[in-house]
């Protein structure tokens, strides 16, 4: 069997950390803010909201709330977003997406000011991870890295496959393992790969971003292997009051048999994407105050 990643106990021991930090910048009147945008009335969005506000309200880090209308423009949404890049008490901006059908993302991650980009989306901060000087890091991919550091797994050497190519997790986690420090041998891979599981079965470390339920099955996956899931998909469930369950990525089950360490869903990558908000939130209001990065 192998040894699962809580990603809900690192993530408890990140916001631990956290908290003396923030004490300790409101001690020299610094107060972290994070401003949240919610456009429209979606409601798993309204759920993602609400954590990131009660994870903000735990660690002492006050969080603004701007819900939208989904009748609100590109002008009115892009308009607030500059009133928060000129507003000094404010050292963090997240924008919820989805959008509601008309508004355009992209145009919203850019006017995001880069030193307040606590998603880490914006195209600097994009180049920046590129160039092996990581400023602000997408949160899912820094909660990845930390799972890996705070379990004691080595990558320097190692074969890691990322299974997906999306902005948010897929691209930059492959460009930051192959980045110096962690010194992985990076395959990217997608629905499209010839021969996918031949190539995800060499992998000593496997990274599922694809988002299809239980798409990596025993066969996909190396003996031994470190299978961490970012996936969090909805199934359905006639066992379950709700009539749904969610999964991951990893047929969670069959793989568990053959991998050294693995993640839950739910329970893993999630809780660690959240702290990694808190993380980003706190340094942007140390560098936007001439403090140096938080080491953690």
């Amino acid at each position: 069997m192998s040894e699962l990643i809580s990603g809900k106990t690192i993530s408890m021991q990140i916001k631990d950390e956290l908290r003396s930090e923030v004490e300790q910048l409101k001690s020299r009147g610094i107060e972290p803010c994070l401003a949240v945008i919610l456009v429209g009335e979606d409601a798993a969005s309204a759920i993602y909201v609400r954590n990131k506000k009660k994870a903000c309200s735990d660690l002492g880090i006050r969080s603004v709330g701007h819900d939208l209308p989904d009748t609100a423009t590109q002008d009115e949404l892009e308009n607030l977003v500059q009133e928060l890049n000129d507003d000094p008490a404010v050292h963090g901006i997240l924008n919820q997406f989805p959008l509601p059908n008309g508004l355009n993302e992209t145009r919203v991650i850019q006017k995001i000011s880069p030193e307040k980009d606590v998603d880490g989306l914006h195209p600097l901060n994009a180049g920046m991870i590129a160039m092996g000087q990581p400023r602000f890091v997408s949160c899912t991919p820094y909660g990845v890295l930390q799972m890996l550091k705070r379990s004691n797994i080595d990558t320097s050497g190692k074969k890691a496959v990322v299974l997906g190519r999306s902005n948010l997790v897929g691209r930059p986690i492959a460009t930051l393992l192959s980045s110096k420090g962690w010194d992985s041998t990076v395959t990217v891979c997608h629905s499209r790969t010839a021969n996918l599981a031949d190539v995800t079965s060499e992998a000593d470390i496997l990274i599922a971003a694809i988002g299809i339920p239980q798409y990596v099955t025993a066969n996909m996956v190396k003996e031994g292997a470190v299978v961490i899931d970012v996936g969090i998909n909805s199934i359905e469930d006639s066992s379950k009051k709700s009539g749904t369950r969610l999964v991951g990525d990893v047929s969670f089950e069959e793989v568990e048999a053959k991998a050294s360490f693995i993640t839950p869903v739910p329970g893993g990558v999630g809780p660690m994407t959240i702290a990694m908000l808190m993380v980003n939130t706190v340094n942007a209001a140390r560098w936007q105050n001439g403090l140096p990065e938080l080491q953690i």
